[in-house]
């Protein structure tokens, strides 16, 4: 017999061995219908893993990350299996899960149009139909070679020769694919799928290797769950920042500087109304800031870590018979500024913000808009703090990263990313730092997941994501614990009460992540229509006719008294045509300006979306919108 521990804390004793798919039937029916895969003791697994003693259980139903991972990764395999039926001279490199689906690599000699996509989606739900089961095969070196070799696939032959690891295959029916694993128990599982468009992708991301052509889809468990996240995808194409920030001059892309926006002076409002938001908070909560070179010799980064962990994501330069980089954070260089002097434990805790450029050297076939860029403006702080203070500092940021999201009406989570394979520094000094987090969001109330051995290689942190107005998650601020790379590598001390040295504890932290993501999100998020204190233009005035033009100047002149960003329309069109292009430049405002309006002295108001709004005194509506500014309601 052994003992099972479930989720809720609850156990089970059952005979063993016994195949992790029993234990979920002896649970509930309704669990063994919609179990996925298993995690034991952590590891994720198939579900027919035989069980032999006693462990930690938990099902992954569709519901859980994890579980999502491991339907879309089998769906890849079932997209593959389909491709090969339907074109046997194919060739296969990678298939893995991704954020929203999955995709698979393929070198194929032919150009895949949508009616061969339909064709591929037709000829998967006759696979799945026949619910052939998903069999893993543990298999030599030598004989995974053989069987790819006569495959005459080259790409799976050169994964399996970097190889020394266990090497497993995985067959469902007449396809049989390399892979780790875990897949779902049978291609019956996958229900509802829909294969959405292809792009080309160099063979491991190298642009001297072949370009393969990327098939992506997506695949539910319930029709309804399609068709939603279809409708989604619809709505996501019409909120596309490119596009927005194309159309409302907000900024451009070019070639010639690939991974990094033009900014335009309406974009540049919107990022120096962000940039003075957070500046503002910040001097609030007794931020310092600083702000560090951006060439920096490779001494730095040879002491920080950095080149030996991050090194090809770096631009580097030779200047001089030396070897320098633009820097792709700041968290080094802050170090001198805490160092430049000897420090007391009266200093601490001490908060460095620095709102700096960054550059990181993503590989061409990874940028997207704003979503990966190699220029990066990051909201960066770094805050030195004895042991005793850990657990306030983060409170006081956790606060302020709820404020800064629920002000864009964002819903927050939270993740625990813990310390990875390749860690630098004492585990025991990780296991503080773990510790620590874990008490912080305790404290705090905050229910949160578990990323495993997704923290820096210097420390464990909290991952913050959003959810936007059409329910997507982003990755956005961060809050890294260290003790170990600036701490220890750079020698960092303070003099205690006892007089004796001591090493702070490093808090590094973002709030936006960076202003470009930042920014292509929140444009996504509210289609381009921003809140009035933070829009480009804040109001329109539209005199009717040309006999209107002064008094809409007094208006003009009233506003910009106040600060409020506002344009006179006094073009020779028509008010109607005037007022369905400023809905389309979504301006918060449109103040329309007739006879009445001039002999009372009123404004008219049509507000972005909801129309007519009637008319009021023109000293109250600049009352009015000056405090919605201010108050960024």
């Amino acid at each position: 017999m052994a003992k099972i521990k479930l989720p809720d804390n609850s156990t089970l004793e059952i005979q063993v061995p016994v195949a992790a798919s029993e234990i979920a039937r002896k649970i509930s029916r309704s669990l063994s219908e919609d179990a996925l895969a298993v995690k034991i003791n952590g590891k994720v697994s198939d579900l027919d893993t035989l069980i032999t003693g006693d462990c930690e259980v938990q099902f992954l139903t569709f519901e859980e990350p994890e579980g999502r991972e491991v339907y879309w990764h089998s769906s890849s395999h079932l997209m593959a299996h389909a491709i090969q039926s339907l074109y046997p001279e194919a060739k296969f490199g990678v298939g893995p899960a991704i954020d929203d689906g999955f995709y698979y690599d393929i070198d194929i000699n032919k150009t895949l149009t949508p009616a061969d996509l339909e064709a591929i989606e037709k000829k998967m739900h006759e696979i799945a139909e026949k619910n052939d089961a998903f069999v893993r095969k543990v298999v030599q070196k030598d004989d995974a070679l053989k069987f790819f070799r006569e495959k005459h696939d080259p790409y799976k032959v050169e994964i399996i020769s970097a190889l020394d690891e266990t090497i497993s295959f995985y067959s469902e029916g007449e396809f049989t694919d390399l892979c780790r694993g875990p897949h779902v128990p049978s291609a019956g599982k996958l229900k509802h799928f829909k294969l959405l468009g292809t792009s080309g992708a160099y063979w491991r991301g190298d642009s001297n290797n072949k370009m393969l052509q990327r098939v992506y889809g997506v695949s539910f468990p319930k029709k309804k769950m399609l068709d939603d996240h279809l409708k989604m995808l619809e709505e996501a194409k019409l909120r596309d920042h490119r596009r927005l920030g194309r159309e409302l001059e907000l900024f451009v892309f070019h070639d010639i500087a690939p991974g990094a926006p033009f900014w335009l002076p309406k974009g540049m409002i919107i990022f120096r109304e962000l940039e003075k938001f957070i500046r503002e908070e910040l001097d609030k909560r007794n931020y310092l800031e600083i702000s560090t070179p951006m060439l920096v010799k490779k001494d730095l980064w040879e002491r920080s870590g950095h080149w030996g962990h991050y090194k090809e994501n770096m631009f580097i330069l030779d200047v001089e018979e030396e070897t320098y980089s633009l820097k792709p954070m700041n968290c080094p260089e802050s170090s001198f500024a805490y160092n430049h002097k000897i420090r007391s434990y009266r200093d601490l805790p001490l908060r460095y913000s620095e709102i700096g450029r960054l550059h990181r050297n993503e590989i061409s076939g990874a940028l997207g808009g704003m979503f990966r860029v190699r220029q990066i403006t990051m909201d960066d702080a770094h805050i030195y703090c004895r042991p005793d203070q850990i657990l306030a500092e983060i409170d006081n940021i956790i606060g302020l990263v709820k404020y800064v999201y629920e002000l864009f009406k964002f819903e927050v989570s939270f993740k625990l990313s813990t310390k990875p394979d390749d860690a630098m520094g004492d585990p025991k000094l990780w296991e503080q730092a773990e510790s620590a987090l874990r008490q912080a969001l305790a404290n705090n109330g905050i229910k949160y997941g578990v990323k495993e051995k997704d923290g820096a290689f210097y420390g464990p942190k909290i991952d913050i994501q959003i959810r936007d107005a059409i329910g997507r998650e982003w990755q956005v601020a961060t809050i890294q614990l260290d003790y170990v790379m600036l701490p220890e590598r750079f020698d960092l001390t303070y003099i205690d009460t006892d007089g004796q040295a001591k090493r702070p504890v490093l808090i590094h932290r973002a709030i936006f992540g960076s202003f470009e993501r930042f920014v292509g999100i929140l444009t996504e998020h509210l289609a381009g229509a921003f809140p009035t204190w933070l829009s480009p233009v804040q109001a329109a005035v539209l005199p009717i006719t040309d006999s209107f033009n002064d008094y809409a100047k007094t208006v003009v002149d009233a506003l910009k008294k106040e600060d409020v960003r506002v344009e006179l329309d006094d073009r020779n069109e028509k008010v109607g045509y005037k007022i369905r292009e400023w809905e389309t430049k979504k301006v918060p405002y449109m103040l329309i300006i007739g006879q009445k309006e001039k002999d009372s002295e009123t404004v008219s108001i049509r507000k972005h979306h909801e129309g007519d709004k009637g008319a009021v005194k023109l000293a109250e509506f600049v009352s009015s919108i000056k405090k919605e500014i201010v108050e960024k309601t």
